[in-house]
């Protein structure tokens, strides 16, 4: 079978899709891909089902030599992508050929990155998915983070059609100057904490630490003075911002535990938890609180920009320039470009 040889696994590269929230009934994480918006739009650009499995790295990353002829999508944060010593962009489908060495390199802008290839990566499903969840050595490639010399099987795929309109624009990303803005909701514990905390969460600023990772994102900033009883362990969801006994918040990510004692005094809206995933330490945040009618506005808009790209690139084969569909045109393609 074709493969993807690893020379250099970039920063925590693990492989990912959509996850297996359907487990968390028995006590295993979500997990799944931290930016889920980044990883359909990596999937569609290649032609793939939302679910199939891609590469997540984080602030770096890795460098592959590919051994078959396929397509590829690198989205999320932005990098200085080199395809054999070409600057390549992110957000569109490019092809590589055998021998073919993509160095994705560090993050310019943003935290999280996705690297989708055509026909998915080809791993075994565990639990319904192929996601890696490290801290149980689960899924993926063994339960953990790529190292050298790893091997990761794919199918060799010649042609695609619409291949020149496989494209998508960049979203904002973070920038380490200015704020980021959240949505938030009020959490099931919200009324719990008195006014004062309302107000000074609200007003605040809060900074992404170094402690954050794929279970939680902590944040510095003025502490919620509110204390709070014992309560029992409830469901977690991703984008749940927990208050622990310190008073300093943590938002929980896609490799939280299924379930947690810590009240929630907001929620993420689901719409921008892009944006709060892609923040990297030392990014200020402040949160906006909304109503649920306007969250569930921001959802079907991200959920209409998907379908459109989708449509988009599904019509495309109609349109001038027709792709690549023919693998001898290929070859003497490149034969004139050598």
């Amino acid at each position: 079978m074709p493969m993807i040889n690893v020379i250099e696994p970039g920063l925590q590269t693990t492989v990912q899709d959509l996850g297996r929230p359907m487990h968390q009934i028995n006590g295993f994480p979500a997990s799944g891909a931290m930016d889920q918006t980044a990883l359909q739009v990596a999937n569609l650009l290649v032609g793939n089902s939302p679910y199939a499995a891609a590469l997540e790295f984080s602030l770096t990353g890795p460098t592959l030599r590919f051994m078959a002829t396929t397509f590829i999508a690198l989205t999320g944060a932005e990098f200085n992508a080199q395809l054999n010593g070409q600057p390549v962009k992110g957000y569109r489908c490019l092809q590589v050929h055998t021998g073919d060495i993509l160095k994705i390199g560090p993050a310019i802008r943003g935290r999280i990155g996705y690297l989708a290839v055509a026909g998915g990566l080809h791993l075994p499903l565990v639990l319904d998915s192929r996601s890696t969840t490290l801290r149980l050595k689960l899924g993926g490639m063994d339960g953990r983070a790529l190292v050298s010399g790893d091997r990761l099987p794919i199918e060799a795929k010649p042609t695609l059609v619409s291949y020149y309109h496989r494209h998508a624009p960049m979203p904002e990303l973070p920038d380490l100057k200015t704020p980021v803005k959240i949505s938030v909701l009020k959490g099931p514990q919200w009324e719990k904490f008195d006014e004062k905390d309302h107000e000074r969460f609200l007003s605040g600023t809060y900074t992404v630490t170094n402690q954050s990772d794929r279970m939680g994102y902590r944040l510095k900033g003025d502490a919620m003075q509110t204390k709070q009883e014992s309560m029992l362990s409830a469901a977690t969801v991703m984008g749940g911002l927990q208050v622990p006994a310190n008073g300093e918040p943590i938002v929980l990510m896609a490799d939280r535990q299924t379930t947690g004692g810590y009240p929630l005094l907001v929620v993420v809206a689901t719409a921008d938890l892009s944006k709060l995933v892609q923040c990297r330490p030392k990014q200020q945040i402040k949160f906006e609180l909304i109503e649920l009618n306007a969250a569930q506005e921001l959802l079907k808009q991200q959920q209409q920009n998907l379908k459109e790209l989708r449509h988009r690139i599904k019509m495309a084969r109609y349109q001038m320039p027709y792709g690549i569909t023919r693998e001898a045109s290929q070859r003497i393609q490149r034969l004139f470009k050598e």
